[in-house]
């Protein structure tokens, strides 16, 4: 199912807007609001519970996954997707890039779990075009301003290329879905924004100490990281270090063995200066893809 789109400024009502305050004040008030359940998105693998959260006198929507909504992964311990979700939060806030919405652990009317600004999906101005980000075509060439993918199976026979724009924000992505070790990047994970940005949610199944990266963004695999990435690498490289406040929470909510191999990841990413390629002992492309 194609994830709703979430924005930082719909959905705020209330005295003393969170948009003029930050991503300090939403975190805030998705930690200590009361949580209303509003209703609940059936097509999603978890349980996933579209709530209201109200703190001093401001609302937001929010997105509600109670650990014990969570289904049992054969490689992932049980119980521990809603603390993944928190933590691929950190650390893109801590590139500065701000590619998830802001995401907090906290209890809620079914237990302890992940609640996460909800973003409200807006179509583009009338008289804009709709901005695309993966599309299928036909031949075996990109094109300008598109980086192949792989070929899919489109039906009687016949493939197309999976495509996605060569987009710095995307580009941008691709490396944080390096450093979290991403197994799930879905096109339906992608919501471009009206106000230019593109946002990124679904981070349940990252941190794993085995190389899992499964993507639809490889089109820069092999390519040499951007300036901008490995300015944010080293920030990240000290901003991990032992004692320092972004480990220090990580270590809340990840195995020390999967901290460790975050640390790894980045460095690896410094040493070499290139985006990963696929490993070849796993599955590249997530599925369903959408």
């Amino acid at each position: 199912m194609p994830a709703p789109e979430r924005l930082p400024a719909p959905g705020v009502t209330g005295q003393g807007d969170m948009r003029e305050h930050g991503r300090g004040h939403m975190e805030e008030l998705l930690a200590r609001g009361e949580l209303t359940v509003v209703g609940r998105i059936r097509e999603a693998s978890n349980a996933v519970l579209l709530c209201t959260v109200t703190y001093d006198g401001v609302s937001a929507d929010c997105v509600y996954k109670p650990v014990k909504g969570e289904r049992p992964l054969w490689d992932f311990p049980d119980g521990n997707l809603a603390q993944r979700e928190v933590a691929a939060y950190l650390v893109s806030e801590a590139t500065g890039w701000g590619l998830v919405p802001a995401t907090v652990l906290r209890d809620g009317p079914y237990g302890e779990g992940m609640v996460q600004q909800w973003i409200e999906s807006r179509r583009p101005q009338e008289g804009s075009p709709q901005e695309e980000l993966l599309a299928l075509v036909e031949g075996e060439e990109a094109g300008e301003g598109w980086k192949p993918v792989a070929f899919a199976d489109v039906g009687e026979g016949r493939t197309a290329l999976l495509v996605h724009a060569d987009d710095p924000r995307l580009r941008r992505l691709a490396v944080l879905d390096a450093v979290i070790n991403n197994g799930d990047r879905k096109g339906g994970h992608l919501l471009p924004a009206p106000d230019g940005r593109i946002y990124a949610i679904d981070h349940g199944v990252t941190f794993h100490t085995e190389d899992k990266l499964r993507t639809l963004l490889w089109g820069w695999a092999g390519e040499p990281l951007t300036d901008e990435a490995r300015q944010a690498l080293a920030v990240l490289t000290a901003e991990l270090a032992e004692g320092a406040p972004l480990a220090t929470r990580l270590a809340e909510l990840i195995t020390e063995p999967e901290l460790a191999a975050v640390r790894a990841r980045v460095a690896h990413l410094l040493r070499t200066g290139k985006h990963p390629q696929p490993s070849g002992q796993w599955p590249a492309i997530p599925w369903p893809p959408v």
